[in-house]
């Protein structure tokens, strides 16, 4: 019988072909939630990097950018039936790589497939604009057209909290544009994305159209970024790693998204059942590791004690533990170390403080969720990104002191706003700084053909597939004298 483990060996994937050798660097990678050992991968050198980089600008100029739409669409489709065929074994690999409980890991799956799907009608509505020229002095007798084309070769990086659907965020709109790509998957969670890739090819994808290089960011990302045949960098993560790879990038177009700690302000006149519900699934998802989970909770002080005893209810009611058990609410994150960093957070507002009402308790990688109140915003917990399932919650009297200290942040991405006075709602939600403002839902929901993206430090550029689309292609102009 094949073991996990050696079921689960994987090299880089340059050009259709896997590549992988016992002289080359070796990481493990392990359940968050048992520290099982479920597979390996080998590391891919700088020669690595380069032949990738020369397969896809070759790839791109013989095949991909001459591929016709409705075949680029085609073999979108077939993989997101493919994975929907697929969708338990791709759930239960997602729970052993991410620790996330298996319900979450469904959901997940079911996003991958509707990304694919935007992706493959996407492809068939790449298209320019007629312009009149004779809008212009001497514009007469003339004609004017723009057209979309595919930019090249892209270099997607991507994190491991979701590493099926936000690898397909970067690589579905990219083949959708008819480009080409080198993923650099995260190291903790590599395989979901080896399996992915097995789709794509089972899908009829050309061989070198994607190409994985796999490894620790530290040791690829620089020369992935700085090759000038690359001709953007799409990347999700930690923020002080995304201005860096900007920097490194040079005149590369580049898409950042690097997380926020999103403020949810809740009034008086809101619905609290509805608020308190969506704000504890909001602050959870995938253990509060999530761009836009909820941290920051600022409620209308007359509502402050009802609502923080529904929210207290609720962080108690969650079930914590064994992420395969369909009973799971919260999962472990992704390792121990991370567990133990936002535990430190908690004792230290703690110290400073801050009352922990529930929760923060730690078992290696699992840490159950918590709720801070007398919080200040100089507080790790409130000023930067926990990325953990914590809850700060403040109290408000007025909506200019809401929006002050929600906006009093240099993270920006999402927002959510629960009131029943749609003025205010509109009102509120034009004045945030933030990418995106959800109005009767937590920050954490997205649909994946939204335009989604932060302002500030959170980052640069949008996704979401159509967006994505146009950001991965070339708007030129055609003129004509008649």
């Amino acid at each position: 019988m094949v073991s996990q483990t050696e079921r689960f060996y994987f090299g880089s994937f340059i050009d259709g072909q896997e590549v992988k050798s016992e002289e080359r660097a070796v990481l493990e990678v392990r359940n968050p939630y048992n520290n099982q050992l479920i597979g390996k991968i080998s590391c891919a050198t700088k020669e690595d990097i380069e032949q990738a980089i020369t397969v896809s600008q070759r790839v791109f100029q013989e095949t991909m950018k001459k591929m016709p739409a409705y075949r680029r669409s085609d073999i979108l489709r077939k993989t997101a039936d493919l994975l929907e065929s697929r969708t338990e074994s791709f759930a239960n690999l997602l729970v052993l790589e991410t620790g996330k409980p298996i319900r979450e890991a469904r959901v997940e799956v079911d996003r991958a497939v509707q990304v694919l799907r935007f992706a493959s009608e996407g492809a068939k509505q790449i298209h320019g604009e007629e312009i009149q020229l004779d809008s212009a002095h001497g514009g007469e007798n003339q004609f004017g057209f723009t057209r979309r084309y595919p930019i090249g070769v892209v270099v997607a990086i991507t994190p491991f909290n979701f590493p099926l659907n936000l690898v397909l965020h970067k690589v579905a709109p990219a083949i959708a544009a008819g480009n080409t790509i080198v993923l650099k998957p995260a190291e903790k969670t590599p395989l979901s994305p080896v399996m992915l890739y097995q789709l794509f090819m089972e899908a009829g994808l050309p061989a070198g159209a994607l190409n994985i290089v796999m490894g620790p960011g530290q040791d690829l990302a620089e020369p992935l970024v700085k090759d000038p045949r690359v001709k953007r960098v799409t990347f999700t993560g930690s923020g002080q790693v995304g201005w860096k790879l900007k920097e490194l990038a040079g005149h590369k177009n580049v898409t950042l998204e690097l997380g926020s700690n999103a403020p949810n302000l809740v009034f008086e006149d809101a619905d609290l059942d509805a608020a308190a519900t969506a704000l504890v699934r909001g602050g959870v998802v995938t253990s509060g590791q999530a761009c836009i989970s909820v941290q920051r909770i600022y409620v209308q002080r007359s509502v402050y004690p009802a609502l923080l005893d529904k929210l207290v209810d609720g962080v108690k009611a969650l079930r914590v533990g064994n992420p395969l058990d369909e009973a799971t609410d919260v999962g472990p994150m992704i390792t121990e170390a991370a567990a133990a960093r936002a535990e430190e957070w908690i004792r230290e507002a703690a110290e400073q403080g801050a009352t922990v009402l529930t929760g923060g308790k730690r078992s290696g990688a699992l840490l159950e969720p918590a709720v801070l109140t007398n919080v200040s915003h100089e507080m790790k917990v409130v000023c930067q990104e926990i990325f953990a399932p914590v809850f700060s919650v403040i109290p408000f009297d007025e909506e200019a002191e809401a929006i002050a200290q929600a906006n009093a942040s240099d993270l920006g991405l999402h927002a959510g706003v629960f009131t029943k006075d749609i003025s205010r709602a509109l009102r509120v939600a034009e004045a945030l700084e933030t990418g995106g403002v959800w109005i009767n839902d937590a920050s954490i929901r997205r649909y994946d053909h939204i335009p989604y993206g932060g302002v500030k430090q959170s980052g640069i550029g949008k996704e979401g597939v159509a967006y994505a689309i146009e950001e991965m292609t070339e708007l030129k102009f055609i003129g004509i004298k008649l």
